[in-house]
This record gives C-alpha cells, structure tokens and sequence, in this order.
C-alpha cells in the first residue's frame, strides 16, 4: 500500500499538461491521503500483531509458571492428566518376621487366634468371615515339595479348613452324604518357584450344611524356609466372592513372600 501510494504521488507532480494551481492542489492532496491511511492501516495491522503475539508469551509463560494446586488439580485425577501416576491405594504392604504381603487397606488388625503358630491376622470391617492369616511352625523339611503333592500337603494341614464339630445323625440334604454337615472341594493346585523357593497354592472351596454365607472360599499359600513352614491363608464368603471380595483375597494370598 505504501509504495503504491507514493508512485501515485510521484505520477501527479510529474504530469506535463498545465493545470491551475486549485487543481495541483487537489492532486497533491490525494496521494498524500492515500499515503496517510496505508500507514494507518499497516500501522494498525503491525499493533494488532504485536498484541496478539503479546498475548501468547503472557498465556505460554502463565502455563508454564503457574502451580496447579492438589485443590484445583482434584477435578483431573481420574484421567491422570496432571503428572504422576495413581498409586494403588486398595492395598497397604505389610513386613512380617521373615515374610511380608499386601493386605486390603479396609481390613483391620484382629486379636482372634484360630491356628497353631498363628502371627498375623487381618478382617473385613464389615465382615469377619473375609480374612488373611499367616501361620508360621518349625518343620524338619527342606522343601514345600517334601509335604508330597498340593493335595497331600492339604490332608496335612486340614485343620485350616476348620473341623466338624457336629457328629450326630443327619440325612442326605443339599449334597450332603449322611451324617456330613461340612465339605471341602479342592479347586485348582499350582506350585512356582520363587526366589529359589517352592511354593503351593491351592484353592478351596468349603460348605457347611447350614449354608452359611453359601460357602468359603480360600486360598492357601505355602512354602519352607530356613526350617520354618510358612503358610498364608485368605479367604471370603462366596456371595461377597462374587461381589467384589475375589479380587482383594486372590491379590492377598498371590503377593505373599518369605525372605
């Protein structure tokens, strides 16, 4: 617009036909305002830019500078858009004498001691019957696998599945045989090797004939070291199994370890 503007200009001086003086002045007058409102215009465009490119510094130095408080960050948590990312908060590691585990945080401390060699347990709040004990005895074996198999290990141990205490008569009813008002159902074995160690887990499934809670479901985890046996039961009824409770007891009884 300006270079524009000034060869106009230059055309009007330059022209050879003679014209009054009221019309030289005219002429010299319209370049002129042409010229004065291309540098208006540029002049406005260059501030309009200038502003506009202020404005992206301030926005880019406000995003850099400023600290998102946890307050103000609250909303975003569930995406993770702020930074690190979530810790598990379901579960609360725990360091036992030559062992440890990760136990459900709304599980609670309990005095109750059901087992020979008992050192640990932890219950649902809302629940008893949702559980995890570690047991710890001396033994003479060197190896989980010197019980025998998962199975033989188990007929060993059954005190941890708890006892009939009801010996009487009873009919056939609901699965029972006569006279058994309590059962036990091996679910599923498995043994691994870990830290050089042997290891059993087996999953259980007991029932009384009073359909308490529609069964229990326990796991059980197992193995020898320096001479001691360690074992780790968790355990959930069968509704809350089903409604949540699997996760918080498989999780347990899996991330036990000895040292």
């Amino acid at each position: 617009m300006a270079s524009t503007a000034c060869f106009l200009h230059h055309h009007a001086l330059s022209t050879p036909t003679a014209r009054s003086s009221s019309q030289r002045h005219v002429a010299n007058i319209k370049p002129t305002q042409l010229v004065c409102r291309a540098q208006k215009q540029e002049e406005e465009s260059t501030a309009t830019i200038s502003r506009r490119l202020a404005l992206t510094v301030l926005i880019g130095a406000a995003a850099v500078g400023t600290k998102v408080s946890p307050a103000d960050a609250a909303y975003g948590e569930a995406a993770n858009v702020f930074g690190k990312p979530k810790t598990n908060t379901d579960f609360l590691p725990y360091n036992g004498n030559g062992f440890k585990l990760n136990i459900p945080s709304k599980w609670n401390p309990s005095r109750e001691v059901e087992y020979p060699g008992q050192v640990l347990r932890y219950e649902d709040n809302f629940d008893s019957n949702s559980n995890v004990t570690v047991m710890v005895t001396p033994t003479d074996k060197k190896s989980i696998k010197d019980f025998g198999t998962p199975e033989e290990f188990l007929s060993k141990v059954d005190y941890l599945l708890g006892k009939q205490a009801y010996f009487g008569k009873t009919v056939s009813e609901g699965g029972f045989d006569p006279d058994i008002v309590a059962t036990a159902n091996i679910l599923e074995t498995s043994n691994q090797v870990i830290g050089g160690k042997d290891y059993y887990y087996l999953t259980v499934l007991t029932r009384t004939a009073d359909g308490d809670e529609g069964g229990k479901h326990q796991i059980i985890t197992a193995t020898v070291s320096d001479g001691k046996l360690y074992i780790c039961k968790a355990q959930a009824g069968d509704k809350r199994w089903f409604k949540g409770a699997r996760k918080f007891v498989e999780s347990t009884a899996s991330s036990f370890n000895v040292a």
